[in-house]
Order: structure tokens, then C-alpha cells, then sequence
């Protein structure tokens, strides 16, 4: 039960995803600026992949008390292999979860004090940005009359693929319009589970932009960043090569199937069903922004 409650805290089916991503910024910094070893791409792989699990440890922790109050189960099947909140549920101690979260931040800082200056530092505030905003997101999103818990707490998921960037590169266009483009499918994407979560969020407490605005604001909220991210796509498709343009061709073409099944349905069991294409555009964007540079 321990080995199956560690798993559904670190959310471990999902973890392949996160060294893909920090790599995609990592895979377009080599195609600026050269410097390609595969020393480099396992240790950012590492740096992604502790660092962001870090994350998820903390997500839990600073929630585990609001958590106890979840009436429905579906969103919790969906991102845990056997659907448990562990801290709410009690399998595993709130003082575990904080040392596990400190060990993994601790082992992703080390790793990242390996990268040549000055790209450990860029790295390294990124890393404690984010996990500052994390614990923002989670308190402010309890008591807000406007989302500036969304909207400011979205920024952390949206800087991590720069941070894979900046672990060989310099903060320049390129990193600025991966921000651009990454933002507001972070928003989509955050806008996409809170339709799913509602009635979760109402127990607990939560001021989410459908609890806040309505289901339709919620629906809104979804296309129009899905629509500015399709924007954004545009721009940084110009220092993209011909693979990871399609890459990100395709990833939007399924954020436009999901936002069409939201759209028309407007439930939540609408939006359950299309938060796996959510996720594949995010992995498409990644591995088409790895095999461009790769090739």
C-alpha cells in the first residue's frame, strides 16, 4: 500500500512527461547555440524530472487538508494510477510529504548546480519561483473575488520548459516566445480541469473561474486561451524548424477537437473526456520540438 500511495502522490504514470518537456527547451537551446552532450540531456532530464515531481509532492502537502473533502472521484482516477490522495486519505504522514518534497528539490538543485554559470543560476530561479508560486496558487485560489491565483500561478508550469531552455541557452526571443506560447496553454489546460473538478472545488472551498463566473465562464475561459495560444503559436512557429512546427500543427489541432466536444457539451464529464488530448498536445509539442533539433 505504500509503494501504491508514493505512486499516486508523485503521480507516476505521468512522469515520463515532465523530462520530455524541460528537454524541449533544452533540445531548441542546442539548435541556437550548439553545446549538444548527452551528459547535459540526462542530467536536464534528471533536473525535469525531480524537480518537477518536487512540485507535485508540494501541490499535495500545502492541499491535503481541503482535499479530505472531495465528493467525487474522477478527476483524482484520472491523474493517480490508484486514484488515492494519499495525504488526505491518510496513507501517508504530512511530515513524509514535506521530506519527500525537500529531497527532491534538494537533488534537483544539486543537479542543476552542475550546469555551467550562468545557466545553474537561471535554472535555479526558476526552480524557487516556481515552487513559491505553487504554494501561492494553492492558498490565494481559497479566497479571491478575480482568478489572480490562475493567472499568476500558471506562470510557474509555462517557465519550466524555458527553464529547460536556459539550461544551455540565454533568456533571448526564442525563450520569450516559448513563454508566450506556453502560457496560455497552461491556462487552457488549468480552465479544463476546474470544469472537471467543480463540485470537488465547491466542497473544498475553492474559487475557480467556474465557481467564481459560472460554467459558461469556464467554457469561455478554456477557448479564449486556447485561441491566444494559437496565436502565440503563430509567432513562435518562426524560429521553430519544419518538424516542431508540425508538432505544434498537430498539438493544436487536438486542443481544437477539445474545445469543440467543451463547447457544445459544456459538462464536466465533457471536459473529462477530452483532458487526455489536452495532455497529448502538450507531449506532441515537446517530442516534435526534441526530433526537429535532434534531426
Amino acid at each position: 500500500m505504500t509503494l501504491r500511495a508514493y505512486a499516486d502522490l508523485l503521480r507516476i504514470q505521468f512522469a515520463f512527461a515532465w523530462p520530455l518537456l524541460f528537454c524541449s527547451g533544452l533540445f531548441l537551446a542546442f539548435g541556437t547555440y550548439g553545446g549538444f552532450s548527452w551528459p547535459l540531456v540526462v542530467t536536464a532530464a534528471l533536473i525535469g524530472l525531480f524537480g518537477f515531481e518536487a512540485g507535485m509532492v508540494l501541490n499535495d502537502y500545502v492541499d491535503r487538508e481541503r482535499d479530505r473533502r472531495d465528493v467525487e472521484g474522477r478527476l483524482t482516477r484520472y491523474w493517480r494510477l490508484f486514484g488515492i490522495r494519499p495525504l488526505a486519505a491518510g496513507e501517508i504522514k504530512a511530515g513524509h510529504a514535506l521530506a519527500l518534497f525537500l529531497l527532491l528539490a534538494l537533488v534537483a538543485l544539486a543537479l542543476t548546480a552542475t550546469l555551467p554559470y550562468p545557466h545553474s543560476l537561471f535554472v535555479a530561479g526558476v526552480m524557487a519561483y516556481s515552487y513559491a508560486v505553487e504554494v501561492f496558487y494553492q492558498l490565494k485560489k481559497r479566497d479571491q473575488s478575480f482568478p489572480v491565483a490562475q493567472v499568476v500561478g500558471r506562470t510557474d508550469f509555462a517557465l519550466f520548459p524555458v527553464a529547460g531552455y536556459l539550461a544551455a541557452g540565454m533568456p533571448d526571443l526564442t525563450a520569450l516566445l516559448y513563454f508566450l506560447f506556453f502560457y496560455p496553454y497552461a491556462l487552457a489546460h488549468l480552465g479544463a480541469n476546474d470544469l472537471v473538478d467543480v463540485e470537488n472545488d465547491r466542497a473544498r472551498g475553492m474559487r475557480t473561474v467556474p465557481l467564481l463566473y459560472g460554467t459558461r465562464a469556464g467554457v469561455l475561459w478554456v477557448a479564449g486561451f486556447t485561441a491566444v495560444h494559437g496565436l502565440t503559436a503563430l509567432l513562435f512557429a518562426g524560429v521553430l524548424g519544419t518538424v516542431a512546427r508540425g508538432g505544434l500543427l498537430l498539438g493544436f489541432l487536438l486542443l481544437v477537437v477539445a474545445n469543440l466536444v467543451i463547447l457544445r457539451d459544456r459538462t464536466p464529464e465533457a471536459a473529462m473526456r477530452v483532458l487526455p488530448l489536452c495532455h497529448l498536445a502538450m507531449v506532441v509539442y515537446a517530442a516534435g520540438m526534441v526530433l526537429g533539433a535532434a534531426g
